[in-house]
Order: structure tokens, then C-alpha cells, then sequence
């Protein structure tokens, strides 16, 4: 009997060890994973904020660059500078960069998420119907080659230009949006 009592009290101490392992080893798994969705959530939160601080610096940008718009509307001394276009009275050059405001607005404005695809062609289509608007695109045109086929404004510029031609083709019927110019933007 002494020696079943001593088997009993060495299986039960082996029992009593391997459930304590056990346990230490599920409490690191526990602290391994509850790091993991840690440091997964701090990963997350640092993208959000890696992509609010890039949508802060388009619109910094685009701040500066509408400042030296501002200026250049104002004083036409400075539009000699800032314009590429030739043969253009004063007054029609600032409407042309008042277009080009216009439409670097509505760029913005889906680039930073404050409209989607299809809220921006529907403000594009409405621009395009102003004769000023027409003018600068079809002015512009050779300046949008430089542009990387693949951005986003590539993307939209050739959105425009599909608007343009539908208008031009049947101004009566090109308000409805064909299957050409509705295509989502690239990623």
C-alpha cells in the first residue's frame, strides 16, 4: 500500500507538473497572440495615419498652388511666368487659369476621398459644358502627355477627354453616361 501511495503521489506530482506546463504554455501562446493583434492594430492605425498625412500634403500643395494662382489672376505681370499659352488677352488668361483651378479642385477633391468616381464625372460632365473649360482642355492638351499613363489625373484626363468627344459628337445626348467614360479609376 506505502508504494501505491508513493506511485499515486508521483503520478499526481507528474499530473500537477504537466498541467502547470500546460498552462505557462498556454499563457505564453495567450501573450504571444494578444502581442500579435497588438502590434497588427498599431500597423493599421500607422497606415491610416500614413495616408492622412498624405492626403494633408495634397492639399498643402494644392494650397501653394492655388496661392500662386491667386497671385497670377491678379496680376498679370506674373502670368507671363506661370503660363505656357500664347496669344491670350489678360482677361482671357485668367480664365483659363480660373479652369485650371476648377478642374485641379475636383482632382483634389477625389484624390484626398471627398468624392468617388462616379460624383467626380458627374461634376466633370457639368464643366465640360463651359465654353472657357473647353478651351483651356483643348488648349492643354500637349501639357497632360507628360503625365504617367497609369495616375490617377492620366486616369481622369482621359475620362475628360472621352466627355469632350461625346459632347462634340451629339451635344444633345451626350449627357448620358456611356460605358466608356464610367469605368472605376485604377487602384
Amino acid at each position: 500500500m506505502a508504494t501505491w501511495n508513493l506511485a499515486a503521489r508521483s503520478i499526481g506530482s507528474a499530473v500537477v507538473a504537466g498541467l502547470g506546463f500546460l498552462r505557462t504554455s498556454l499563457a505564453w501562446g495567450t501573450r504571444r497572440k494578444r502581442r500579435q493583434d497588438v502590434l497588427l492594430a498599431l500597423l493599421r492605425q500607422l497606415e491610416v495615419m500614413t495616408e492622412e498625412i498624405h492626403r494633408a500634403n495634397l492639399i498643402q500643395q494644392y494650397r501653394l498652388t492655388v496661392d500662386q494662382m491667386n497671385r497670377t489672376i491678379d496680376d498679370p505681370s506674373l502670368a507671363d511666368a506661370s503660363s505656357t499659352l500664347t496669344d491670350l488677352t489678360e482677361g482671357k488668361r485668367r480664365q483659363l487659369l480660373f479652369a485650371n483651378r476648377q478642374y485641379g479642385s475636383l482632382l483634389l477633391a477625389h484624390r484626398i476621398g471627398a468624392c468617388g468616381w462616379d460624383e467626380l464625372l458627374g461634376h466633370l460632365r457639368v464643366l465640360c459644358r463651359n465654353a472657357v473649360f473647353a478651351e483651356y482642355w483643348d488648349r492643354t492638351a500637349e501639357h497632360r502627355r507628360s503625365i504617367p499613363a497609369d495616375s490617377v489625373e492620366a486616369q481622369v484626363g482621359a475620362a475628360v477627354d472621352i466627355m469632350m468627344e461625346e459632347l462634340a459628337e451629339d451635344p444633345e445626348e451626350w449627357w448620358i453616361v456611356g460605358p466608356s467614360a464610367t469605368g472605376e479609376p485604377p487602384a
